[in-house]
This record gives structure tokens, sequence and C-alpha cells, in this order.
């Protein structure tokens, strides 16, 4: 595991540029902190996902689950940051688009690896041994891994 800087913990959550119309106020959300280390797992896999565009993001999720995949930034209840849904070939992740764009980003590599590691949906992963809050917590290391270069250099919402 990689231990991670304490002066990047802080919560950045002010929209920017389109962000800044939504009405929805940041109190619906609960930010989390980074955690204290990243499994070197984690890391290896989202490092080939790191600063991806939507489009790219997309590409990348069809290559690996053989299956049409769109991601959509929309409106989304207040406290719903995104989900999944499947059906046939085809799969749509829709994430809130009141959250800033690191949290954005945040949550569309959390579904993105419910898609890509834990394709079996929560049926299957029901059976198992293995609690599902296990499985939301690879999703969200996943999504630290994914989003950490832009959490330490700032980026965090600003200028995109």
């Amino acid at each position: 595991m990689r231990n991670l800087s304490e002066a990047r913990r802080q919560k950045l959550n002010e929209p920017e540029g389109d962000d800044a119309r939504v009405t929805e106020s940041d109190d619906a959300f609960d930010y989390p902190a980074p955690p204290d280390a990243i499994p070197e797992w984690a890391l290896d896999e989202a490092s080939n996902w790191r600063r991806l565009s939507l489009f790219d993001m997309e590409v990348k999720a069809e290559e690996r689950s053989g299956l049409e995949v769109e991601i959509r930034q929309t409106p989304l209840p207040p406290g719903v940051w995104g989900f999944h849904v499947a059906r046939g070939g085809r799969v749509r992740l829709c994430v809130n688009s009141g959250l800033p764009h690191i949290w954005r980003r945040f949550a569309t590599f959390h579904e993105l690896y419910h898609l890509i590691a834990h394709s079996f949906g929560e049926n299957f992963w029901g059976r198992t041994f293995q609690p599902l809050s296990k499985f939301e917590s690879e999703a969200d290391l996943f999504a630290w891994a994914a989003i950490w270069p832009e959490w330490m250099e700032g980026v965090c919402g600003a200028g995109e």
C-alpha cells in the first residue's frame, strides 16, 4: 500500500463553470476523505484509466466489458452520486451533474469498476461469502486510485 499525503486531505467541493448553476445544496453530498493508503492492486488497475475523457472511458469500458457503454452526467436526486443499469448488451452509467468535477469523475470510476470487476451483479454477490460493502469499498479504492493524480495537483474542479 502507498501512504497518501495529509496535505491533500481536503474537501474540494465548489462547482465551477456550468456546474455553478446547479441549485442542489452541497449539503446533499457527503464527500469522502481520501483513504490513508491505496492498495497496489487499485493503483495498478487504475493506472490506464487516469485522465481519460468520458468518451475514452466509454471506449475502454466497452473493450473491457464487451458491452455498449454510455456515460451520462445528468441531474439526480440530492445525495445520489450515480448508478448504472445494464440491459442486454448495453450499459448506461448515470452520474449526478450536481457534483463538482472531481466527484463526478470519482462517481464515474466507481460505477465503471462495478461494471468491469463486479459484472455478475448484486444478486450474484449477495450469494457469495463477501459482503456487498466489500465491493463498494473496492470500487471506492479504484476510484481514488484513478483520480489521485488530479486530486494531488489540485485540479479538483478548477478550470475545465
